[in-house]
């Protein structure tokens, strides 16, 4: 994996962020502290928890905040997880609850170690939430379990608004900065959901090393595999450990990407320098269930 043993290229000025840390932020934060819970937000070193935070949207990370893999690009924890908690799906439900969210967004670490991947936790979490909020539309970012359709299937039954799962990066840099994940498998995993019922969503990162027109050719793949939703944002290098940036990209870029992706038959491209897979996620979700 390459790492930042040189300079990397100066941030730019469309990368700058706006600080706000007003009463919304406080009061999410209290929330997530005291229910024990864990936010992709804060663990991937988000740069927006700020303006997501400030308008009452969270990303919650569920099953620990230790992952089995090890992702060159990912500042989450890694190692062997001793995080079990059967209260958890409850928990996580009465948080969204007392945040007011609308839509909610809820992600997972890799547990390779469990048998389901932790499936049967994910299912009881989408169902405790839609029985608590019932006015809540809910999101799931998934991991690939491994390409094994059963616990697939157990989060489908369970039936999210929208499932996403990450595709990350062209396949040329699986080796490099993804090696314990497989990219037809990813493009599977959106595939079999959709076959499933599911309204789907992805995301990748650009700024990795790759070159544009890998990026157009994974636009296509993405989109033949029947997705609804793609999310397109710069690689942001978490720390000196990880993958450096290989450079940034222009907006104009992803203004490119977000056309392309369009063209090829998605129905959202959310595309910019600083857009995550949870970027916008309750409008992305509220102009599809509305289309539905």
């Amino acid at each position: 994996m390459q790492t930042t043993s040189q300079t990397n290229p100066r941030k730019p000025d469309w990368l700058k962020i706006q600080l706000r840390v007003g009463k919304n932020y406080s009061d999410l934060k209290e929330i997530v502290s005291h229910g024990n819970l864990h936010t992709v937000c804060q663990e991937a070193l988000c740069p927006n928890i700020y303006e997501c935070w400030d308008r009452r949207a969270a990303t919650l990370m569920i099953l620990g905040d230790v992952c089995t893999r090890s992702c060159g690009f990912c500042n989450v924890k890694t190692g062997r997880p001793t995080w079990h908690d059967p209260d958890e799906p409850q928990r996580t439900a009465e948080a969204v609850r007392q945040m007011g969210l609308k839509h909610c967004v809820i992600t997972s670490v890799n547990r390779d170690e469990l048998l389901d991947g932790g499936a049967a936790i994910w299912a009881e979490t989408i169902r405790a939430i839609h029985e608590l909020n019932p006015d809540c539309t809910l999101e799931v970012l998934i991991p690939d379990f491994k390409g094994d359709e059963i616990p697939l299937k157990t989060i489908c039954d369970a039936n999210p608004e929208i499932l996403g799962h990450n595709i990350e990066t062209v396949p040329r840099l699986y080796s490099a900065v993804r090696p314990q994940a497989d990219y037809l498998q990813s493009l599977d995993v959106l595939r079999r959901s959709k076959n499933f019922g599911m309204r789907t969503k992805t995301a990748m990162m650009v700024g990795l090393g790759e070159m544009k027109g890998e990026v157009i050719e994974t636009i296509k793949k993405v989109a033949e595999t029947g997705c609804d939703i793609l999310a397109i944002g710069q690689y942001l290098q978490p720390t000196r450990n990880h993958h450096a940036v290989d450079r940034y990209v222009h907006p104009s870029e992803f203004d490119f990407y977000r056309e392309e992706g369009l063209k090829q038959g998605l129905k959202w491209v959310e595309s910019g320098p600083l857009v995550r897979s949870s970027y916008h996620a309750d409008a992305q979700a509220s102009a599809l269930i509305e289309k539905a």
